[in-house]
């Protein structure tokens, strides 16, 4: 299961918030959130990080995608 969670243009920490329900919400996937600025992208790297997902980030013109497995 794939869930994409388009946070572009969100203040934080509606991103991290956004993140947390579709982690929450799957059993097994990947979650792919959209970002639009570098604090959110670190704020929803560390939310993966701390509840024990691996995670990659990609950066490309001011976009961040966030892939946590």
């Amino acid at each position: 299961m794939k869930i994409i969670v388009d946070a572009q243009g969100k203040a934080c920490p509606q991103p991290v918030i956004m993140t947390k329900k579709a982690l929450d919400s799957i059993q097994s996937g990947r979650v792919i959130t959209l970002v639009d600025n570098e604090i959110a992208s670190q704020n929803v790297s560390k939310l993966a990080k701390s509840m024990g997902f691996s995670y990659t980030l990609e950066e490309k013109d001011g976009k961040y995608r966030i892939v946590i497995d």
